[in-house]
Parts: C-alpha cells; sequence; structure tokens
C-alpha cells in the first residue's frame, strides 16, 4: 500500500473512531510501528490529527469526512437546508444537473420536484431519493462502490463525454490557500471530471468547512461559478475568502428548516464528502 492509500486509510479510521493505536494500525495496514508513526507525524504537520501516546486522535471534535456505512449525516442540517434551497432557485424545468456526493446535494434532491429534469449523480444515497420520482431521469455513471459513492476510471470517463448544464458539488474542507478538499482519493478525478464538464458549476458548503483542510485538494477556490454558503457566515471571513478567489453567495435566512426525511434518520457523521 502505497503512502497516500495509507494516509486515507488512517484518515477513515480516526473519522469513524475518533482516536486510534499505533498497534492497531500497524496490524490493520500490515506495516511497521515504525511506518504508522511516521506516516502520523506528516498528517499531524497538515492539521488532520493530533498524537498522543501511543496513537492519534482527531485535530477538531467536529472533524469529518466520510460517511458511514449506517447512512448519512444530520449534522447541521437548519444549514445545508438554506443551503439547498438556494441551491434549488438555480435549477430550471429540462435542465440537466449533476449532483456530487454529499449530505447537502442528498438535501437539494430530497426538494427537488417530480417533473422532467435530468440528474447524474454518483451517490447511492441520491439514487435511493430520486428513484421514487419517475418523472426525473435518473444517469448513473456506474463505478465501483467506494461506501456511499460509486467512483472509477469508468464514470471519469463517462462524465466527461457528457453535456452537462450544472453541476452542485461537495467538500469535506474549504481553504484560503488548499481551496477544496476531500479525504478520499478515488473521488478525486470524479469531481474534477464535473467541474470541466459542466457549463456551471456550484459548490455547496456550509460555515462549518471554512478553514478545514482534508487530505486531498481537487479544486481552487476560483474552478467554481459560486460557492453557496448558509446566511450564518460572518462578513469578515466571507470577505477574506472572496479575497482569495471564492464567488461567495450567501443563502437567505428563513430556509433552516429540515427536510422531514432527513431529520428522522437520527443518525451522525459529510461523510464521503463531503
Amino acid at each position: 500500500m502505497n503512502v497516500l492509500k495509507r494516509h486515507e486509510a488512517i484518515m477513515e479510521q480516526l473519522l469513524a473512531h475518533r482516536e486510534v493505536t499505533v498497534a492497531e494500525l500497524s496490524e490493520r495496514l500490515q506495516v511497521t510501528g515504525k511506518t504508522i508513526r511516521e506516516d502520523l507525524a506528516k498528517l499531524e504537520e497538515r492539521g488532520l490529527l493530533v498524537r498522543v501516546r501511543g496513537g492519534a486522535m482527531l485535530a477538531q471534535r467536529e472533524q469529518f469526512g466520510i460517511l458511514p456505512e449506517r447512512g448519512p449525516v444530520t449534522r447541521h442540517l437548519a444549514e445545508k437546508a438554506e443551503i439547498a434551497a438556494a441551491a434549488l432557485e438555480l435549477i430550471e424545468p429540462g435542465d440537466t444537473i449533476a449532483l456530487d456526493g454529499g449530505s447537502t446535494t442528498l438535501e437539494l434532491a430530497r426538494r427537488l420536484p417530480n417533473e422532467p429534469l435530468t440528474v447524474v449523480t454518483n451517490d447511492v444515497y441520491i439514487i435511493g431519493e430520486l428513484a421514487f420520482k419517475p418523472e426525473i431521469r435518473l444517469v448513473v455513471p456506474g463505478g465501483s462502490r467506494v461506501r456511499n459513492m460509486l467512483a472509477g476510471p469508468e464514470a471519469v470517463r463517462f462524465v466527461r463525454g457528457l453535456n452537462l448544464r450544472k453541476a452542485f458539488l461537495t467538500a469535506t474542507g474549504v481553504h484560503e490557500t488548499y481551496g477544496f478538499s476531500i479525504y478520499t482519493g478515488e473521488l478525486v478525478e470524479f469531481k474534477r471530471a464535473l467541474i470541466e464538464t459542466a457549463m456551471h458549476r456550484y459548490m455547496l458548503a456550509d460555515r462549518h468547512k471554512f478553514g478545514r483542510i482534508a487530505l486531498r485538494t481537487f479544486a481552487a477556490l476560483a474552478d467554481v461559478d459560486q460557492l453557496i454558503v448558509d446566511s450564518g457566515l460572518d462578513a469578515e471571513t466571507a470577505a477574506r475568502y472572496a479575497a482569495a478567489g471564492a464567488r461567495i453567495v450567501k443563502a437567505p435566512g428563513g430556509s433552516r428548516e429540515a427536510s422531514a426525511s432527513g431529520s428522522e434518520q437520527g443518525q451522525e457523521s459529510e461523510g464521503i464528502s463531503e
């Protein structure tokens, strides 16, 4: 296993368990304790974890980046609902859109009316949501399942052959220097394909993701047409990120109700995004 794959695997274990030991990682990844300690040191330098005696823990209590297998995230539902409502206003009847995988795009999918529309997605939760809206033409690129996502070279090739009008993307981290980042390397090329293929690109990110860095950067702030955020983002942060190249659009306040289906799930954890 190469170093990047090990780093991804280490972060996945941390995101699932909050704290891990060198011994556990060494056994799981089949490498020496010395190699694991070197990996932990490199990840600590990037602010992704904090080393403790005999292991490591997440750098931030609220840090997350990979969906657990049990279900989608329900953290920060009010902010996600605001952003999804604002994104919905950008979608027109007959549009061909792509929904990247993530809890905010899942909220957007829940709000889509059962009307003629073409939706391309690789998120199995979004696929399940839209399967019950027969007027929506659902297009699935294929690929191999990586938790809640379908990824792989075939999915990337498929997307690059499409004429997408709008792409709605998500990220785990939004940073002035490191741009938009995620933890899982298998998804980087798919996200890049969406950005490079779509006529219009929208990043959906709540304010809690600002200032965070995940393992893999897949786009710069200026690579999307709009960065749609919730109304709670403070003016100073918005100005700082705008100066770094982001075109920030705040969602109007007052749309902060969570969807009924999302609030009922009672599960925690933007997992793959993200």
